[in-house]
């Protein structure tokens, strides 16, 4: 095995590593979530079933796999909390919503795969309506459990936390938190994603490559949390200066995205040139 090799599976082993010591039950409920991910990724392989077009078994994969990164960037960041608080009774309840809710919504969706039926915007009759209300509060609830962990890395940082990181980390979970819930609530009131002609998908991710498709900004609104802390740390990985400028900048950038995306998905153009 070369020295490269070794040098990034040691780095992969680092960061699993800490990633335990920093919340260990979020750690191994992610990882959990990434490997039955990956296993229902292969499902379509002996089970062709579809629904809309698409295989019965590719939103659980993809819903496995978004919230597996999205507890395991929960484990992150706690890193970047105080010691002595990362335990407090604050992000313990944000812990336990995003299991819960998390839960719920990966056991709901797998359940209507199984039966080739639909989980979202499946409200026709009294059952799924309040199922699918029901999924729309653990959405929220999903959200919500990232405010005591902004708050907690706003107020009590890790101690030398550099500045930039810290500003990035709150503006990334304030957007995911804010953005994701506005675009998911916008999603149901609109009973659908797609708006204009539907065609062919963007492999994977499923979004429509001949019209507009509202689960663009949506996604990206989810993923601030992380966008937004990588492009800090690359700014502090090259050193450059007046870094809480340029990730307030990168802040204001991927808001704008997240609003072209969405305009342009209302006026039923594909992303990202129509």
């Amino acid at each position: 095995m070369s020295a490269s090799a070794l040098t990034a599976q040691d780095r992969r082993h680092t960061a699993l590593t800490r990633l335990r010591a920093n919340d260990p039950a979020l750690t191994a409920f992610g990882l959990a979530c990434l490997l039955t991910g990956a296993v229902i990724l292969a499902l379509p392989l002996i089970d062709g079933r579809l629904i809309d077009g698409a295989f019965v078994w590719m939103k659980p994969a993809k819903f496995f796999v978004s919230v597996g990164l999205y507890a395991l960037t929960f484990a992150w960041f706690t890193g970047y909390v105080r010691p002595d608080h990362r335990r407090s009774r604050s992000l313990r309840t944000g812990r336990f919503l995003l299991v819960t809710a998390g839960g719920f919504e990966l056991g709901y969706i797998t359940l209507q795969a199984a039966q080739a039926q639909a989980s979202h915007f499946n409200d026709g009759d009294p059952l799924h309506a309040v199922l699918y209300a029901l999924m729309g509060v653990m959405a929220l609830a999903l959200l919500a459990a990232k405010i005591p962990l902004a708050i907690a890395v706003m107020v009590r940082p890790l101690p030398g936390l550099e500045p930039s990181l810290r500003l990035a980390v709150v503006l990334g979970l304030a957007m995911t938190v804010i953005l994701g819930a506005a675009t998911g609530i916008a999603l149901s009131a609109n009973h659908g994603h797609a708006v204009g002609p539907t065609g062919t998908a963007w492999p994977l991710l499923g979004w429509n490559r001949a019209g507009g498709d509202l689960r663009i900004a949506h996604f990206l609104g989810m993923h601030g949390e992380q966008i937004v802390p990588l492009a800090a740390a690359s700014f502090i990985a090259l050193g450059l200066p007046r870094r809480r400028v340029l990730v307030t900048l990168a802040a204001c950038l991927l808001c704008g995205l997240i609003a072209t995306a969405w305009i342009q998905a209302g006026r039923g153009l594909a992303f990202p040139f129509g």
